[in-house]
């Protein structure tokens, strides 16, 4: 039986990724996953407060008890506001993105009530943007990005970091950042999922732990008989 899966997303670049690439891997697994971002930001991204987001998580939960949803949003740029980003601010990297979805798993059980399945909630923060899974072959990337000259530094950047996840989130070195500064012909959604799908799930789950592990969450979905 094919087991349904949202993901709520940060934005286009994502909603793309999820259908593109994430989505076929999946999809051999019959696990059937459709992605969808806040109408408001559709054509925006950009993380927004939690307020909105819980809502629209909770109305995903409600309106098909059947579905299991995820999430994936950039820890880089995440208000506040979130769930345990105030205490994942003071923790070393690999430690952040689990503490925020941990406390966001906590904060949607609770307003969903005592008899919601946790199971059905796995959130996904990525760190510490989008931008990051591309490090994963600096090669590939100056290869797509429509400048000449700059893979080098790409390959510099990623051998400065143990994994693409550690790239931080200073306004100025971001993944993104970094990217825009060496090429201003840089265009997220285009550029950044060409070289997305080149690159391909394997080598990114193999150079991003943390990413690996919410893949594999997700394909141990289709283990036994879901609904």
């Amino acid at each position: 039986m094919m087991v349904r899966l949202l993901a709520f997303v940060e934005g286009p670049t994502e909603e793309k990724f999820i259908r593109e690439i994430v989505a076929p891997e999946l999809h051999s697994r019959k696990i059937f996953i459709t992605a969808t971002t806040s109408g408001r930001k559709r054509y925006q991204g950009g993380v927004q407060r939690w307020s909105p987001v819980q809502r629209e998580l909770l109305r995903y939960l409600k309106e098909d008890t059947g579905r299991f949803v995820t999430t994936m949003f950039d820890y880089y740029g995440m208000p506040t506001d979130w769930p345990g980003r105030d205490a994942a601010r003071r923790q070393a990297y690999y430690r952040k993105a689990a503490t925020v979805e941990k406390a966001m798993l906590e904060d949607i059980s609770k307003a969903m009530g005592n008899a919601f399945n946790r199971q059905r909630f796995i959130p996904y923060v990525q760190m510490h943007e989008f931008e990051a899974l591309l490090f994963s072959a600096p090669g590939i990337l100056g290869g797509v990005i429509p400048e000449q000259g700059i893979t080098d530094d790409l390959k510099s950047i990623a051998d400065s970091f143990q994994t693409p996840e550690e790239i931080d989130d200073d306004p100025n070195t971001a993944p993104s950042k970094r990217i825009f500064r060496l090429s201003q012909r840089y265009q997220k959604v285009l550029h950044g999922n060409i070289a997305a799908q080149r690159i391909g799930l394997a080598l990114m789950r193999q150079k991003c732990p943390h990413f690996n592990d919410w893949q594999t969450r997700l394909e141990s979905l289709g283990q036994g008989n879901q609904t």
